[in-house]
């Protein structure tokens, strides 16, 4: 594992993250939003999947112990999301063609509201989860080059 690939692959699941917010607010805003391309489990995305390859290689690393709290903030972070998400796409109130062409349904404006208090959490457990990230990125780069190559 060399240390830049490793800044490299986090830079790009920072990305992702942020992009995966970004879903968030645009479905919430109105947008049409593809319900297939929602990766609702924490597993599925691709900072989920950053995290749980390379991730974990360098959660076994001495001093690396942020990793447990980005996994828990991350967790918390498809909570809220997948909260979001069950607002506009439940299926007990859709209409076959509806499920069909996987439209979102219309919602009340007091779900309306709920969705927004959930994304103001949301934006919360990202921020967090970047600044973690951040603290994770100064650890990885402190360490010098070699301490990667003899692992």
């Amino acid at each position: 594992m060399e240390k830049e690939s490793i800044v490299q692959v986090l830079s790009s699941a920072k990305v992702a993250h942020l992009k995966c917010v970004q879903k968030a607010k645009s479905l919430i805003s109105g947008m049409p939003i593809n319900n297939e391309v929602i990766p609702l489990g924490y597993k599925d995305c691709m900072f989920g999947k950053w995290f749980y390859s390379v991730g974990q290689e360098i959660s076994m690393m001495p001093g690396m112990s942020v990793m447990d709290s980005i996994g828990m903030k991350h967790k918390e972070l498809h909570e809220i999301y997948f909260k979001i998400f069950q607002i506009y796409f439940t299926e007990d109130e859709k209409s076959f063609f509806s499920k069909l062409l996987k439209i979102k349904r219309k919602i009340s404006s007091e779900e309306q509201e709920i969705a927004e208090q959930y994304y103001e959490e949301l934006k919360v457990t990202s921020k967090e989860l970047l600044r973690l990230t951040g603290k994770l990125e100064r650890r990885i780069g402190a360490l010098s080059e070699d301490f990667f190559n003899t692992k």
